[in-house]
């Protein structure tokens, strides 16, 4: 049940993040479902091992080269399904961390 709501939240985070960005599209609920699993599931099989592999920048840059792998993710999701399209890296930077933000937000609402 808790991972039927993570993955709702992850949804509509992922609708409202394409709302508030420019140069982010998601052209339906059908879609925003989809691209939140596939974001999940990316996110648990391939970050870990970006991360790994990318451990002494990481260290260099104090983990801000973290954010750089999240935007590679979302911009992998955008090129997987063809409902979401983002126009750029550093548009995908935003919406990774908006993503994130948004997901937080909800969460910590939805615990209460």
């Amino acid at each position: 049940m808790k991972l039927l709501i993570t993955w709702l939240i992850s949804t509509v985070a992922v609708l409202i993040s394409a709302w508030f960005i420019p140069g982010v599209s998601v052209s339906s609920f059908g879609a925003g479902l989809l691209i939140a699993l596939v974001l999940g599931v990316v996110n648990a099989i391939i970050r870990p091992f970006l991360l790994l592999l990318t451990l002494p920048i990481n260290i260099l840059t104090l983990g801000l080269f973290t954010l750089v792998i999240n935007a590679l993710m979302v911009l992998l999701v955008a090129t997987i399904i063809s409902g979401f399209v983002v126009s750029s890296f550093w548009i995908a930077l935003v919406f990774s961390i908006i993503l994130s933000l948004i997901v937080w937000i909800l969460e910590a609402v939805l615990e209460q």
